[in-house]
């Protein structure tokens, strides 16, 4: 019996947002046929295991640009699974946020408001597990896996030449709130620490005492293009919106500027933390 027949053991998979994932696993699926390999074959030349090839054949499982581009070699595609790098790279996020992380990806200026959690730049693999683990209508252990390894890999922004400018306002509660446990929440904080030592980057908090707030409306994010185009992100329950009128934009700007100028400075926030750490 081939190995297309036979049955496969039950895998846990995220189920895709896009169809992408499908479109790329059938051509996978035909080139890898074409070359006369079985799954483990393909496997052991990209470093994975047959079932995890199989998972990407169905579409159930995203792979990263990295296995892309060893599939496109070791299958002489001839960059045919290549071009599907960047359409894979989106969707592994939720549809609603895919338009923003790649706005993000190549970003200038990234400016964030936060109320409710860390925002997902500065989050430590751990916090951004217990967030997804939390999540209802609950997520299944693949989708977890597959939502924190989008998160990380956001992340990579702060390596990019030259560094974007990066300015982070939250609510005290946000850096009080201890989400996962004791153990996460200090390591959140410490991430918090290093990150704000980064010369692109501040972050500042709002303390929960404070007797004026410019953006009491919720959480949002500005972004500046290389082109010096201004757009603003908002989301709600399972939704979002980017803003490009300037009119719209130009009024999150200014509760921006207004919220920076009403938090405690960088260097005092990150004093807080410390306090916060100091406490435990």
């Amino acid at each position: 019996m081939s190995e297309e027949a036979q049955e496969e053991p039950e895998v846990l998979e995220p189920e895709p947002e896009s169809a992408v994932p499908v479109l790329f696993g059938r051509l996978l699926k035909r080139l890898r046929m074409q070359t006369g390999m079985d799954r483990a074959q393909l496997g052991s030349r990209t470093g994975y295991s047959a079932a995890s090839i199989a998972s990407f054949e169905q579409g159930r499982r995203i792979p990263n640009a990295k296995f892309i581009m060893q599939a496109d070699e070791v299958l002489d595609a001839r960059g045919v699974l290549a071009d599907f790098t960047e359409g894979m790279e989106a969707a592994q996020y939720p549809a609603f946020f895919q338009d923003a992380a790649a706005l993000e990806k190549k970003a200038v200026t990234l400016y964030f408001f936060a109320v409710q959690g860390v925002p997902g730049l500065l989050q430590t693999e751990d916090y951004a597990r217990a967030v997804f683990t939390m999540w209802r209508p609950l997520l299944d252990e693949a989708t977890i896996e597959q939502r924190v390894a989008a998160r990380l890999a956001r992340q990579e922004v702060f390596e990019r030449k030259p560094a974007p400018t990066m300015s982070f306002v939250m609510e005290e509660s946000v850096v009080r709130k201890r989400l996962g446990g004791t153990a996460v929440w200090r390591g959140q904080l410490e991430q918090m620490l290093l990150v704000g030592e980064r010369r692109n980057v501040q972050i500042q908090i709002m303390p929960d005492d404070r007797e004026e707030h410019a953006a009491l409306a919720g959480p949002f994010s500005l972004i500046e293009t290389e082109k010096g185009r201004r757009i603003a992100y908002m989301e709600a329950h399972k939704h979002s919106r980017l803003f490009t009128d300037r009119q719209a934009v130009r009024e999150l700007e200014e509760q921006y500027s207004l919220l920076r100028a009403q938090a405690l400075t960088p260097r005092d926030s990150l004093a807080l933390v410390e306090k916060l750490l100091g406490e435990t």
